[in-house]
């Protein structure tokens, strides 16, 4: 599942260069019509609350992959090492590009409060984290690719709905994820991978193909 997340990044990341020019626009199509609308209440709820599902998701297959694929375990266990890395360093790049908040710079009524002056748009934190914690899952367990990735989306575009975000923030952030996941996945995985391998034999169901949660 390596390689076919680069490609994903790849695309993400033209979606957010495509979307630049168009921003205010977009913003404001979405951002009001959510504002004026009865899904807005919703819409907050999902971006506030959203990524504890992702993150229980992460848990639950924490759990299932220890009892009953190592190798699926060790995967996640350095995906989210990938997951940090990528969280701090948005953070880090939040501080360099100091792009303000579009509900602050347009001056509209927003589903959300505006975050404070100083708390930055560019790239979204929010959807760095949901695209990370999903990347990790699917790395772990591929099946897991089609709920994870809808639900990643969804978390990041709610961000724009309530009013925080640009488009571009949301997808910028969302590739971003994916490519520093991935990458550290693929560095750190064979190094994991070569300790287990010295340790012992995995404890793996004896079937051909374990099932994960929901499978089988």
């Amino acid at each position: 599942m390596l390689l076919p997340a680069m490609p994903t990044a790849v695309v993400l990341a033209l979606l957010a260069v495509a979307a630049v020019p168009v921003r205010d626009e977009l913003y404001l199509a979405i951002a009001q019509t959510f504002e004026a609308s009865f899904l807005g209440s919703a819409a907050g709820i999902v971006a506030d609350k959203g990524l504890l599902v992702l993150v229980a998701t992460a848990g639950v297959l924490a759990v299932w992959s220890w009892l009953r694929d190592r190798r699926a375990f060790r995967t996640l266990v350095v995906a989210g090492v990938g997951v940090i890395a990528a969280y701090l360093l948005s953070e880090v790049i939040k501080l360099v590009v100091t792009e303000p908040r579009p509900c602050r710079t347009l001056g509209i009524a927003t589903v959300l409060e505006c975050p404070e002056i100083g708390d930055w748009s560019w790239p979204s934190n929010h959807s760095v984290i949901a695209a990370s914690f999903a990347t990790a899952c699917v790395l772990a367990v591929p099946r897991m690719l089609w709920f994870v990735a809808p639900l990643a989306v969804v978390l990041g575009l709610s961000r724009v709905a309530v009013g925080v975000h640009y488009v571009h923030d949301v997808f910028s952030g969302m590739a971003w994820g994916v490519l520093v996941v991935s990458l550290a996945t693929a560095t750190l995985l064979p190094v994991v991978a070569r300790i287990g391998a010295r340790s012992g034999p995995d404890p793996v169901r004896t079937s051909s193909r374990p099932a994960g949660p929901g499978g089988g």
